[in-house]
């Protein structure tokens, strides 16, 4: 009789394999429309901008980031990543660093965060590199990872719903007084658009084959329709249309042309504060929302093409190692711009490569200059994309089928949103995951049988 060989998880690193095999090669079929449309790739391109421009608008405010330089090698990652891994793999800042280069006296200048960029991108590229990343993603509890994913999913809705009901200083790090209902960018505005986003969208189902809905035929190709229509993508037009309508001196501020490059001057000790004060509390955020929760997001929504922690880590670090010495922003990819993206309708790397087109276009013809439109887009309709990303990535959490698993999970979101750490969330949660095990083990003593 043939043995039956164990369902074991295959490690993502393989069997030890260099780690540039396990770089994927999905250029040929990451724009291949399969199940899905041009318009639906379009409306998730915008998926993920409710983190994206605050973090980018902050930066170039205060650090004078070069938004023309940041949007080109940006662009970049995102043609990237969206022919190699063959989903709409996201390019987010990194929020530890920002944070840190925008709140905490003194300031971080442009060359440490740049250094701290590049402090974090060379200990992913180790992970990577080596295969230790492999080795954590592999023995990681998943409720621990659940737990990450939830933290995150619900400091994007809150940090939303603030936008919606708050005007923001983003060059302060500021909340205001309470949003006005009317205006150009009221509270009537953001509910619309969020209103909008639930009537095309649902909770985020797809309708790729109208029998399988139950219904009446009618309401079926109804809900067919407006599923396809790129509600995302009509919302973020909006938004840039009544830019103008708010400040029309746009216009006259706009120059045409993109920035100059230039590399940057990184002194010792910039490279020694930036690690310090900017990669130390990124990198455990890095590893575990940009590398092993985003993987496991890829495996739940794309069980076809699960990401391999090997190439995300080691993407993050190379575009890193190029982009910062430019100046260019720190990045990273992040599990919320994964959901978000999905949410809004990508399928395919083709939504992250139209994104990337649309900002090296909007940075070769604008350059810095791009920054005055950023600064009048209404925050309110930031808020209503960035609540949706947000319970999107939540509800990656709703495979915990135990009582224990929620336990660990939900104590580990808890501590990870109290302690705005998802580094110690993580520890918590690893420790109680131990300790639940610890009790169930036999000590070796006699079992009482049952009759």
């Amino acid at each position: 009789m043939d043995e039956e060989s164990p369902t074991t998880t295959v490690p993502l690193l393989g069997h030890r394999r260099q780690w540039w095999r396990q770089i994927p090669s999905n250029a040929s079929s990451s724009l291949r429309l399969h199940k899905t449309t041009i318009w639906s790739e379009l409306g998730g391109s915008v998926g993920d901008l409710g983190t994206y421009i605050p973090i980018v608008l902050a930066l170039t405010l205060v650090s004078n980031l070069d938004l023309g330089t940041t949007l080109i090698f940006t662009a970049l990652y995102n043609i990237a990543t969206g022919l190699l891994f063959g989903i709409p793999m996201p390019v987010q800042p990194m929020k530890s660093i920002a944070a840190v280069a925008i709140s905490e006296a003194p300031l971080l200048t442009l060359s440490q965060i740049a250094a701290a960029g590049i402090g974090t991108a060379s200990v992913l590229l180790f992970l990577g590199a080596t295969g230790l990343m492999s080795f954590l993603y592999r023995f990681i509890p998943l409720p621990v990872v659940r737990g990450v994913q939830l933290s995150q999913g619900l400091s994007f809705a809150f940090t939303a719903i603030k936008y919606v009901r708050y005007n923001q200083d983003f060059a302060a790090n500021k909340q205001g007084d309470a949003r006005s209902w009317l205006g150009l960018d009221g509270l009537i505005l953001a509910l619309s658009a969020i209103i909008f986003l639930i009537i095309t969208t649902g909770s985020g189902e797809t309708y790729e084959n109208p029998e399988s809905v139950s219904g009446k035929r009618r309401v079926r190709r109804r809900l067919q329709i407006l599923s396809s229509i790129p509600a995302a993508l009509i919302v973020f037009l909006i938004g840039i249309i009544l830019c103008f309508v708010i400040d029309p001196t746009i216009f006259k501020d706009l120059q045409l042309g993109p920035s100059k490059f230039h590399v940057l001057k990184i002194t010792w000790d910039d490279m020694k504060t930036g690690f310090l004060r900017g990669a130390v509390p990124q990198i455990p955020l890095s590893v575990l929302n940009s590398v092993i929760a985003v993987c496991k997001l890829s495996n739940d929504l794309f069980p076809e093409h699960e990401a391999s922690v090997t190439a995300v880590s080691v993407s993050v670090g190379l575009m890193n190692l190029v982009g910062c010495w430019f100046g260019a922003m720190p990045v990273c990819h992040g599990a919320g711009g994964l959901a978000g993206q999905y949410r809004f309708g990508g399928r395919t790397g083709a939504s992250v490569v139209l994104l990337g087109v649309g900002k090296l276009i909007l940075g070769l013809l604008f350059g810095n200059s791009f920054v005055r439109i950023l600064n009048q887009f209404p925050v309110g309709i930031l808020g209503a994309l960035l609540l949706f990303a947000g319970v999107e990535l939540a509800m990656a959490s709703k495979d915990m089928n135990t009582k224990e698993e929620s336990f660990v999970m939900l104590v580990c979101a808890a501590v990870s949103l109290t302690g705005s750490s998802a580094a110690l969330g993580f520890v918590c949660g690893i420790v109680l995951f131990v300790l639940l095990k610890l009790r169930e083990v036999d000590c070796g003593g006699v079992d009482d049988v049952d009759e």
